[in-house]
């Protein structure tokens, strides 16, 4: 499988007021990502995860370490509008309309707006009847939705997604879950998901990674056995609990150590 996200040796240290040191956010970080697949990671808080896809968002750089996307830099890759971002705020303008939120990267990038792939993203998402509506009309799951679609519109090379679910009630996001495999299935561009919840990350990804407490490293990854498409009835088998607990186990130990 090509490498999509190549992520070798990676330390990134923070600076720290009264610290000659700083804070070590990351150390000896290796992680490759294959074309079209979705991996999610996990960790404990403050164990990197973000930091991890700022990265290879662009929007950080490592203090050791190199990190490339498609084999270029994340810089070059972001310049040519090929990362497509979404994180737990939805960040839409408030005063533009889903269809102009969504065509925004294409202003952005001094493009003319792709009408039709528009559309056909704002059909994907499930919001071709508020087209016309405004963030303050939808609800959270609907902002989220308009947030992955204006991702995609540009149809880049990586999807990054930082908890883009983690501010929604447990019902909503389960939906939602649900709602981006399918979309994502249209596509299946490769993916980052970084995600708090186990069982969105084994809903969800081809394979899951857990890192330790801070400094932030690989500690394990596991090959997700569930044949897509999934049916969320997958979520109340016994195997699908099983990996849930012993996920759920390496973090709480990852948990006790920071």
């Amino acid at each position: 499988m090509t490498a999509a996200i190549s992520i070798d040796r990676v330390s990134k240290r923070f600076p720290l007021a009264g610290s000659s040191e700083g804070v070590l956010a990351l150390s000896d970080l290796s992680l490759g990502i294959g074309t079209g697949e979705f991996v999610a990671v996990l960790g404990p808080s403050g164990c990197g995860k973000s930091t991890l896809l700022r990265l290879v968002a662009a929007l950080e750089q490592p203090t050791g370490g190199t990190v490339s996307v498609a084999g270029e830099p994340p810089g070059q890759v972001s310049a040519n509008h090929a990362l497509g971002v979404a994180f737990q705020d939805h960040a839409l303008l408030p005063w533009l309309t889903v269809h102009d939120n969504i065509a925004l990267p294409f202003k952005i990038a001094g493009r003319r707006a792709d009408e039709a792939a528009i559309t056909r993203l704002i059909d994907l998402v499930g919001l071709s009847r508020f087209t016309t509506a405004r963030p303050r009309q939808l609800s959270g799951g609907m902002r989220q939705r308009a947030s992955i679609a204006r991702a995609l519109v540009l149809e880049p090379e990586v999807l990054l997604l930082d908890e883009p679910f983690g501010a929604l009630d447990a019902v909503t996001r389960r939906q939602m879950n649900v709602e981006l495999q399918r979309i994502w299935s249209a596509r299946q561009i490769t993916t980052m998901l970084i995600t708090h919840s186990v069982d969105e990350a084994l809903f969800l990804a081809d394979r899951v990674v857990v890192m330790s407490g801070r400094p932030g490293r690989i500690l394990c990854e596991v090959a997700v056995p569930f044949a897509r498409p999934r049916d969320p009835l997958v979520m109340r088998s016994q195997d699908f609990h099983r990996m849930v607990d012993d996920l759920t186990a390496a973090l709480e130990t990852q948990e006790g150590s920071t």
